[in-house]
């Protein structure tokens, strides 16, 4: 069985002990020099949690009162000074400054030496006070802003509705109100129907508009700005209060390009080997050739969006633009005739495949269209996230 010597142990001992000395004194310091930096808050939370590990300690024992003492004044003055300034949310920052007075109230309670020296002032009514305050300021901030009766105004009273309910919940008819509010903030947008002046090309716009709407309904760019589709706007006797006009404008699928290319190409190879009448070896060179039939079939479709927003209750453009698009589908095939050896490794590469046929038109206005979507949704999301 090990054992270990006394020597040892008183020395792991003193070392201890050292420590404890040294975080005492650093704890006595830093609540000294808080307290000389003005920091009476932090000063006072450093002198209890002092006194809750040494009862005794005459520092924390002297500088405590007046710590305590400092940071009332200062916190009052503040309040005083919101009392006195014409700001509408002043009592929320009362609130704030009466609830840090209330945390150094509960810090002290928790230390039986800090109660010997401090007797704290308790500000949960002086708290409570504050709050029915801000709370009935918020509240009259949102009926003002309804009596306005227009829907950005609506819109900010939901945000004061809210702010007062965070304040003090169930306050008054608060929640009835912010209900109200965010009713009649809503903006109902309705999406054009496209006309493509195209039956064989009507399908697809109406899947590109369907799916639109869709999206934008999904994604929750606002919460006051709800999406319809025309026809069930219409259905349903929904009146907009924006309307976003689509119309396709000059396109054009399946213009088809054919390029065909017709080229000689040759190389000289070895074919063989000679020796001169030193015994030297010498390369005999053949020149071998080729012609290469290239075919490129290009299909091109392309075209223009116009959209508009207006504003239906008094005509007002809010933003137009015309977004363009398309799309290029490719096919390359080729063939030789001649010395296949002629051929470099770019040439082969060229060599092969087959004609085929392009995708079918509809496909195809899908693809020129994929990009206007992509831009067309960016650019709504952008627009009413801004609402």
């Amino acid at each position: 069985m090990k054992t270990i010597s006394t020597p040892i142990r008183a020395t792991t001992l003193l070392c201890v002990l050292s420590l404890l000395c040294c975080l005492w004194m650093s704890s006595c310091r830093s609540g000294e020099k808080l307290y000389n930096k003005g920091k009476y808050d932090d000063a006072v939370a450093a002198f209890v949690k002092k006194l809750q590990r040494r009862p005794q300690d005459a520092t924390a024992l002297r500088l405590l009162p007046e710590a305590y003492q400092q940071s009332q004044r200062l916190h009052e003055d503040r309040v005083n000074g919101f009392l006195r300034s014409n700001n509408q949310l002043k009592w929320e920052s009362v609130r704030n400054e009466y609830r840090a007075m209330q945390r150094l109230y509960d810090l002290i309670h928790s230390a039986p030496a800090a109660l010997q020296v401090v007797t704290p002032k308790d500000y949960r009514d002086a708290i409570t006070g504050a709050l029915e305050n801000a709370a009935e300021n918020r509240y009259d901030r949102g009926i003002a802003l309804m009596n306005k009766g227009d829907k950005a105004s609506a819109r900010q009273a939901y945000e004061e509705f809210g702010a007062a309910l965070k304040l003090v919940s169930n306050y008054r008819d608060a929640k009835n109100m912010m209900e109200e509010a965010f009713q009649a903030g809503i903006v109902h947008v309705v999406v054009s129907e496209i006309d493509v002046r195209s039956p064989y090309f009507q399908f697809s716009a109406d899947q590109f508009r369907d799916y639109l709407v869709r999206t934008l309904q999904q994604r929750s760019i606002n919460r006051f700005v709800v999406f319809h589709d025309e026809r069930y706007a219409r259905n349903e006797n929904i009146q907009p209060d924006e309307y976003i006009s689509l119309r396709f404008m000059d396109f054009v699928v399946g213009q088809t390009f054919v390029d065909r290319l017709q080229r000689d190409v040759q190389k000289e190879i070895v074919t063989g080997t000679t020796k001169d009448t030193s015994g030297k070896v010498i390369n005999i060179y053949t020149t071998v050739k080729a012609t290469l039939f290239i075919t490129k079939k290009t299909v091109v479709s392309k075209g223009l969006l116009d959209y508009q927003i207006t504003d239906t209750y008094n005509g007002k453009i809010l933003r137009t633009d015309r977004i363009p698009g398309s799309y290029t589908w490719l096919n390359q095939f080729g063939t030789y005739r001649g010395d296949q050896r002629a051929l470099s490794e770019e040439d082969k590469k060229q060599i092969g495949g087959r004609d085929e046929l392009p995708p079918p038109p509809q496909d195809l206005f899908v693809e020129f269209t994929r990009p206007i979507y992509d831009q067309l949704e960016r650019d709504l999301r952008s627009f009413y996230s801004r609402i």
